[in-house]
């Protein structure tokens, strides 16, 4: 066996128990932080099958922004743990045949792209040396730049309702509206109020001295 056959065991074996612990770990930071791991062995695997591109995303956009957002959201929030766990064994017998069929459904199909009808002949053409980079970046921006530009048009509405959803107006700001100013009279910006005069201070407080006050 290789180094890269053991490296890929070795990486599968932790992605796996990995996932394993992201449905069962009590608390929701750890069940984050184990996802966090899973993506990174993911990405190795990519790396051993020579994706470097999608590797090196994996680790910018889903570690390093999703799960980033994922976990400030968890410790922000007051998650009562309990009351997740509710009924979980109740609904744990559905949730597993829903698994194993998409196991199975996935198992389908793999394994059907595995089996090679024809074996492949090799020519006597020396293989050009290509980066996988700058192919995939040729794709994106010719054949496939329209879905480009509709999935960043997409992902531009979703930030703009999102930041309408959560802006709230401050109370503490100061802020006056210029036509409010504009339409102000003289009269609405001062009062005139009529009160009677007080009462005068006693004239023995007036006439004790300090030094009779501290007596």
């Amino acid at each position: 066996m290789s180094v890269t056959t053991g490296l890929f065991y070795a990486f599968s074996a932790v992605l796996l128990l990995a996932a394993f612990r992201v449905i069962t770990a009590r608390n929701p930071v750890h069940s984050a932080l184990f996802l966090v791991l899973a993506f990174f062995q993911a990405a190795l695997i990519w790396m051993l099958l020579k994706a470097e591109f999608l590797s090196i995303t994996l680790v910018l956009v889903y570690v390093g922004a999703v799960m980033v957002l994922f976990l400030f959201v968890v410790m922000m929030m007051d998650i009562n743990v309990e009351n997740l766990r509710v009924g979980f064994w109740r609904h744990f017998p559905l949730a597993a045949a829903v698994g194993v069929l998409i196991a199975l459904e996935m198992a389908a199909v793999l394994m059907g792209g595995f089996r090679v009808a024809v074996e492949p002949i090799a020519s006597g053409v020396a293989a050009v040396p290509t980066n996988n980079t700058l192919e995939l970046g040729k794709l994106i921006y010719t054949q496939y730049i329209l879905p480009l530009e509709v999935a960043a048009a997409i992902l531009l509405v979703a930030m703009i309702a999102a930041i309408a959803l959560t802006l709230r107006a401050r109370k503490d700001s100061k802020y006056v509206h210029p036509g409010e100013q504009v339409r102000v009279k003289a009269q609405d910006r001062m009062v005139v109020v009529r009160m009677d005069a007080t009462r005068a201070a006693p004239e023995e407080t007036i006439a004790a001295t300090p030094a009779e006050k501290q007596v």
